[in-house]
């Protein structure tokens, strides 16, 4: 896979929330492709984070895609909140939903591209029935709630695992669909996840622990070491 096929997602989890519009046009300006939106109730995850007030402060500040990851139950009344404050892709935990293709449809018809969340203990058999909906799946690499977390290895064959479901799915005249990885994504294992068959990374602390000053392209040497890596897959 060429890198340019490759997707670069930092999450602002991890950014300066004081001055969180800067922070995402300048890790899109030093090269990002989309921007990682973490999203939690304090009930589905044991910790509490953003809304789609803060989707609709930051939708101006860059043209890049806005990643949205639910980690909340239930997600459906939600969902068309954060369709209208600037998402581009919405996804969401199986576990967290009713039912789970209606809960992909509606976002679909809200005009955003959609996708499931796997968390590490959670089995890919979700995505069988819905192959026509998804758009994305996002494989976490650690426990969800915190950033910061070790990347867990048994992911690798996970991540092997679902590349395979996504590609037998294409080459029976089905559409390509991203495979995401998200948690404790750095310049030391990007290169082994990819070759896991992941083609988009989330990367938190990774990223934005790397930028303390105050010039704006202080992300350009991270990302383009992820980058590098992903070079030599």
């Amino acid at each position: 896979m060429a890198v340019k096929d490759y997707v670069i997602a930092p999450s602002i989890l991890s950014a300066n929330f004081a001055k969180l519009g800067e922070e995402v046009a300048n890790v899109i300006a030093s090269g990002a492709d989309w921007i990682h939106f973490d999203v939690m109730d304090n009930h589905y995850v044991p910790n509490l984070t953003i809304g789609p007030l803060v989707c609709e402060a930051i939708r101006p500040c860059t043209a890049a895609p806005i990643d949205v990851h639910l980690m909340v139950k239930p997600v459906d009344r939600i969902i068309p909140d954060f369709a209208k404050a600037g998402a581009n892709i919405i996804t969401f935990h199986p576990e967290a939903s009713e039912h789970v293709d209606r809960s992909l449809s509606l976002i679909r018809d809200a005009g955003c591209q959609a996708g499931l969340v796997f968390n590490p203990a959670t089995p890919l058999d979700y995505m069988d029935y819905v192959m026509d909906k998804i758009d994305v799946i996002l494989l976490m690499s650690v426990n969800p709630g915190f950033g910061g977390q070790k990347f867990i290895p048994g992911t690798l064959a996970k991540a092997r695992a679902a590349r395979a479901k996504l590609d037998a799915y294409e080459q029976q005249g089905g559409r390509r669909i991203r495979l995401e990885i998200d948690g404790g994504v750095n310049t030391a294992n990007i290169g082994e996840i990819a070759a896991a068959g992941v083609d988009a990374f989330v990367a938190g602390s990774a990223v934005y622990g790397a930028g303390k000053n105050s010039d704006p392209h202080r992300y350009d040497s991270i990302i383009s070491a992820l980058r590098a890596e992903l070079a030599k897959t």
